[in-house]
C-alpha cells in the first residue's frame, strides 16, 4: 500500500528513485570523464529538458528557457519588460497566489512604478472567484499574474476566460501552472498567454531547481532582461566587451553559466508523464479524489476545493474542525504510512499514480478517527 498524498509539494511515478539514480550516474560519469566531452553533453541534456516542457504546453520552438524556480523566472521576466509596460499601472495577482511570487512584486512596486493590487477572496471562501479578478481588471492593468490551480484549495481558473478578457484590456497576462501541470491540460497553443512560469516538482514528477519560463514571441523581442550573462547571447563564447547582444530567442532570458543538474534529475519524470499521457493520469486521479470528496460529504466533513471537476486541479482541500490540531493529525497518519500536509486549518491531500485504493480507504478511517464522521455523532 502506498499513501503517498503529496503530489502538491513533490510528484512520484512508480520506478523513479530507480529512474534517477540511472539519469544522474550517467551525468556523472560524461562529468567526469577525463575528456572534452563534459559541456556538449551537459547542455544537450538541459536542451532535452527544455523540449519535453515545450511539448508539453505546445509552446513555439525557442520561447522557453530554464529558471531556478518561479520566483527568478518571475523576476527575470519583470526585469526585461519595456518600462512604459508597468509604470504607472497596476499589477494584478489574486490572494489566494502562490505567496513567494506575492512577497516578490511587494518589493518590485516601488523600484518599477507599479502599483501591486491583490485581489481579495470573499469572506467565508477559500479561492479568488475568477469573476472578481475580472472585476477588478481594467485597461489600466499593465500585467495580471494567474494562478491556474491554487496551493491552498486546489481551485482551477478558466485561464481562457482570463487570458481574453486580458487581451482586450490590453495588459501582458502570465500564468502560474505548477499547481496545475501534469495532471490538468495547459497549452499556450489553444489558449495564448503571453508567459508561463513554473517548477518541474509537483505532478511533473522532477527536482527543486527546475523552474521554466516561457515567454510569446511578440512579447520576447520586446524583453530586454536585466539579469542577462554570457548565456544571454547568441554566442556565449563572443569575448567583446563592448558589443553586447541579446539571443533573438528565449535564451535571452538566460544568464550566467547555467545549471545542469535540476535537469538531468528532472527529465525522467517529464518522460514519464510525456509517455503515460495527462488523460491518463488525471483519469486515475480524478478516481481517487472523488472517493474522498464523497466521504467529505457523507461524513460532514468541511470542503475547500470546488466540486465540480473542471474546476479543480488533483488535489483536494479539507478544513479542519476548530480544536483539531493539524500538526497531531499529520503525525498520526505518518505512523501509518500515510503522507499529507496542511497550510494552517486546511489539510491538504494530493493523490497520484502510485497512491493505492487501499490507502483511500485507510485515509478515510483515519479522518474519521481524527475530524469525526456525522453518522458517529448521530449514533
Amino acid at each position: 500500500m502506498s499513501g503517498y498524498f503529496l503530489y502538491h509539494s513533490i510528484g512520484t511515478f512508480p520506478g523513479k528513485a530507480e529512474a534517477m539514480a540511472a539519469a544522474l550516474a550517467e551525468f556523472s560519469g560524461i562529468w567526469s570523464a577525463e575528456d572534452d566531452g563534459q559541456w556538449p553533453a551537459a547542455l544537450a541534456a538541459r536542451q532535452r529538458f527544455i523540449d519535453v516542457w515545450a511539448r508539453l504546453i505546445e509552446a513555439p520552438k525557442g520561447t522557453l528557457t530554464t529558471a531556478e524556480n518561479v520566483t527568478a523566472a518571475l523576476y527575470s521576466l519583470i526585469g526585461g519588460l519595456p518600462a512604459e509596460r508597468l509604470a504607472g499601472k497596476r499589477l494584478l495577482v489574486a490572494g489566494d497566489c502562490f505567496p513567494s511570487l506575492h512577497f516578490l512584486l511587494a518589493g518590485l512596486a516601488e523600484r518599477f512604478g507599479f502599483t501591486l493590487d491583490t485581489v481579495p477572496l470573499r469572506p467565508g471562501e477559500s479561492w479568488v472567484r475568477d469573476e472578481d479578478f475580472i472585476a477588478r481588471w481594467q485597461d489600466d492593468v499593465g500585467l495580471a499574474l494567474i494562478t491556474f490551480v491554487t496551493s491552498t484549495a486546489s481551485h482551477r481558473c478558466d485561464v481562457e476566460r482570463l487570458a481574453a478578457h486580458g487581451r482586450a484590456m490590453g495588459s501582458i497576462v502570465g500564468v502560474d501552472v505548477t499547481q496545475g501541470i501534469g495532471v490538468a491540460p495547459f497549452s499556450v497553443a489553444a489558449t495564448p498567454v503571453d508567459f508561463v512560469v513554473s517548477t518541474s516538482l509537483k505532478w511533473l514528477c522532477g527536482s527543486s531547481g527546475a523552474g521554466i519560463l516561457q515567454v510569446a514571441p511578440e512579447l520576447l523581442a520586446r524583453c530586454r532582461p536585466e539579469l542577462r550573462g554570457w548565456f544571454s547571447q547568441p554566442n556565449p563564447f563572443s569575448w567583446d566587451l563592448d558589443a553586447f547582444t541579446y539571443a533573438d530567442d528565449a535564451r535571452r532570458f538566460d544568464h550566467g553559466t547555467p545549471a545542469i543538474l535540476a535537469s538531468v534529475a528532472s527529465l525522467p519524470g517529464l518522460e514519464w508523464v510525456e509517455k503515460t499521457g495527462i488523460d491518463v493520469i488525471r483519469a486515475q486521479n480524478a478516481v481517487l479524489v472523488e472517493r474522498i470528496i464523497g466521504a467529505a460529504l457523507d461524513n460532514g466533513w468541511t470542503l475547500r476545493s470546488p466540486l465540480d471537476a473542471g474546476e479543480r486541479g488533483g488535489s483536494v482541500m479539507l478544513g479542519l474542525p476548530q480544536g483539531v490540531e493539524a500538526g497531531k493529525i499529520i503525525a498520526s497518519l505518518r505512523n501509518e504510512r500515510l503522507y499529507c500536509d496542511a497550510r494552517g486549518t486546511t489539510l491538504r491531500l494530493s493523490p497520484g499514480m502510485v497512491t493505492t485504493e487501499a490507502a483511500i480507504d485507510a485515509l478515510i478511517a483515519r479522518l474519521q478517527d481524527h475530524i469525526g464522521s456525522r453518522h458517529r455523532r448521530a449514533s
